[in-house]
């Protein structure tokens, strides 16, 4: 408990949200367009946004659209494909796009300094994973929404696609490969700090950088007291609170005390990644190739090598490798993990932990891996790597988090968004697909917790004018679909 006293209005506001990174800066921008009189509170525990998990050595890169990625379509022990995922994933990130292009029609985002087109590659290897293959691309280019995939096992072809990689390779190898031509790399860091450059100067909105949340309480008449720490120590009030400081999200959600949050633990998970900035390779190579991901790996650790740019520049990236931290955050305390054990989340640990034994042994081989261990992974993909051309990055952390359910204590390898009975507070955990679909992900947000504004006439036309698709199924329908593709794509340069 705290005093909840504070000194005037310059203390209250009408949303507070926690973090500045790819998360609260897309719900600050939503919130700012569809009421420019909002009064908004950015609180951010570093010096300046998008440095934690937003930051473009700290993730992929990878605009998400289940082009390439396949873990988003898993096998059944039957044989069936289950592709709603991928569908659902497609048509969050179109949603992106469509925010992005609004904003860049009214010259609110430029996107050449954060978005890259780029192709989408899945690479297999063997006869089996070469049927899978074969499969996941008859059943997802029937459909409009991956109708441009392509699909080869043709060595010459595959050296057009991807000729660094098939340097060196003997012609009798068994490979398979599917491309779809509009994907793209994203500066998830850049594009942060372009939402936040567009927004800092109004009045109605304020950002404490170098500020850490010391604990929030509500009170019997609804609204939240947030007790600050940084520059000037302080007690701010607001009706809502979003939680969207990364894997600092689950402790301050413990925090609040809310019933919704008392089922949820975290499991870190560390990264790491191999990059390589010379030049002619950067040039050589211009796709996302993803792979098979290995037994028991977390999605996060899909192994792929990415063209990047990076604040302009243009490298390649090959992992990531997982590890193990106790931090929530990469700039986080060694004691996270172990303040989050509570009476009420221990036995869904313990349970998680004896269901996903292979997870384990994953993160165990990991942990012992040399160098040389990932220059050798690294020569599945690049068979002619020379070692000194590529060197260590660490990744960001992300957060696995485990739901105490009917069944027990499980493991949730995508996102989730956590609210309160009555929609005053809201946070997101998890990790993957993340930022690629944090639109998506902030109006989910709006609808539970401002759902009367939602409702109203005014939110409803302005959304229609950010969101032309919204009231739309775009993968039900077709020609809605090519239309606001070829929207997005000329609004974002990506034709």
């Amino acid at each position: 408990m705290f005093n909840t006293s504070t000194s005037g209005s310059e203390n209250s506001y009408d949303a507070i949200l926690v973090g500045a990174g790819i998360m609260s800066s897309t719900l600050a921008v939503l919130l700012h367009e569809l009421d420019t009189d909002l009064r908004l509170l950015i609180v951010e525990r570093l010096s300046s946004p998008g440095l934690e998990s937003s930051n473009a050595k700290n993730n992929a890169g990878t605009g998400h659209a289940a082009n390439c990625e396949l873990n988003y379509t898993p096998i059944q022990e039957n044989g069936d494909l289950i592709t709603n995922k991928a569908f659902e994933i497609n048509k969050s990130f179109e949603q992106s796009l469509e925010f992005w292009a609004s904003l860049a029609e009214k010259g609110k985002l430029t996107p050449k300094t954060f978005l890259n087109k780029l192709p989408h590659i899945s690479l297999v290897f063997g006869e089996k994973d070469i049927s899978l293959l074969k499969k996941r691309f008859s059943e997802l280019s029937s459909h409009a929404a991956f109708s441009n995939m392509e699909f080869t096992i043709d060595h010459e072809e595959l050296k057009d696609w991807i000729p660094l990689i098939m340097y060196g390779r003997n012609n009798s190898e068994k490979m398979g490969a599917t491309r779809i031509q509009r994907g793209t790399d994203i500066d998830f860091g850049n594009l942060t700090r372009s939402y936040i450059k567009q927004i800092e100067g109004a009045k109605s909105i304020e950002i404490n950088y170098s500020t850490n949340v010391q604990n929030l309480q509500q009170d019997s008449e609804g609204d939240w007291y947030v007790s600050l720490e940084g520059e000037k120590n302080r007690i701010v009030r607001s009706k809502f609170v979003f939680l969207g400081a990364g894997g600092g999200a689950l402790s301050l959600l413990q925090k609040s005390g809310i019933p919704e949050g008392l089922s949820y633990a975290g499991f870190p998970v560390s990264g790491k990644w191999l990059i390589c900035e010379e030049e002619k390779l950067a040039q050589t190579h211009n796709a996302k190739v993803y792979g098979k991901a290995a037994v028991g790996a977390p999605p996060m650790s899909v192994p792929h090598l990415d063209t990047r740019w990076i604040n302009g520049k243009k490298s390649l990236l090959f992992g990531p490798f997982a590890g193990f931290s106790s931090n929530f955050l990469k700039y986080g305390s060694k004691m996270d993990l172990f303040r989050s054990i509570k009476t009420t989340n221990v036995f869904s640990m313990l349970q998680a932990g004896l269901d996903n034994i292979d997870l384990g042994k994953y993160l165990f081989n990991q942990l012992i891996q040399t160098n040389e261990d990932r220059k050798k992974t690294l020569k599945r993909f690049l068979p002619l790597v020379s070692p000194n051309d590529w060197k260590l990055s660490i990744a960001g952390q992300r957060v696995q988090i485990i739901k105490q359910t009917s069944q027990g204590g499980v493991l949730k390898m995508g996102t989730e968004v956590v609210t309160s009975s009555d929609g005053s507070l809201a946070a997101l955990l998890g990790a993957s697909p993340g930022a690629s679909t944090a639109v998506t992900i902030m109006i989910e947000v709006l609808n539970r917790c401002w759902q009367e504004r939602m409702k109203s006439s005014e939110w409803q036309n302005k959304m229609l004018e950010l969101f032309p698709s919204i009231m739309t199924d775009i993968n039900s329908n077709q020609e809605a679909l090519l239309a606001i593709r070829k929207r997005n794509d000329f609004l974002l340069q990506l034709v």
